[in-house]
């Protein structure tokens, strides 16, 4: 018989608030995604890029792209968030608790165990260490504003090499190989 933690029964009854969008330093800065205008066509346009739909498989059609960013917006787990460095939209980004994913069948997910997702949208603003950088400064901004989160997850396809790359130098570690909607991914962790 498996012994039971007293984390056990907080894992099952505690609940988080939404995350917040985070408040980042110059130059970089966040803020909600839209559903509609430039947000939507641009969050549309980046996903079908073939670098990012190549691991993202979000090469959605506009109107289901205008669905999600309106139910995310409309919620309580995904904030979805355009990232902006010298104020240009450079990246697309959804902060989500880990606890309400998919993911958290993965691993002993915390109810304020934070989940990112980013993908840098255009292909001429790759490779140049952006994420890097902006990773670092997101987290910091992350933890301060939930003190009770203790993990921010990630979960890139085992085959994108060059973001692996990038979490790891931008202060993630890998944990463990999982399967999530039919891809292998790296589940990767920051901890507090």
């Amino acid at each position: 018989m498996k012994p039971v933690s007293h984390l056990d029964s907080y894992r099952e009854h505690a609940t988080a608030e939404a995350p917040s969008v985070p408040e980042l330093t110059h130059p970089w800065q966040a803020r909600l995604a839209r559903a509609d205008g430039y947000d939507l066509h641009l969050v549309h346009r980046w996903n079908q890029a073939p670098h990012v739909a190549a691991f993202s498989h979000r090469a959605w059609a506009l109107p289901r792209w205008q669905r999600r960013l309106a139910d995310h917006l409309a919620g309580e787990d995904v904030r979805p968030l355009l990232i902006s460095w010298h104020g240009r939209p450079v990246i697309y980004a959804e902060l989500y608790r880990a606890a309400r994913d998919a993911v958290a069948r993965c691993y002993r997910a915390r109810p304020h165990d934070l989940g990112l997702t980013v993908a840098v949208g255009e292909l001429a603003m790759t490779d140049r260490g952006l994420v890097r950088a902006l990773l670092p400064r997101l987290t910091d901004a992350l933890f301060e504003a939930d003190p009770h989160c203790t993990r921010i997850v990630m979960e890139p396809d085992v085959r994108n090499k060059r973001a692996i790359k990038s979490f790891e130098a931008g202060g993630f570690m890998a944990a463990d190989e999982i399967m999530l909607s039919g891809r292998v991914a790296l589940l990767m962790v920051c901890k507090r």
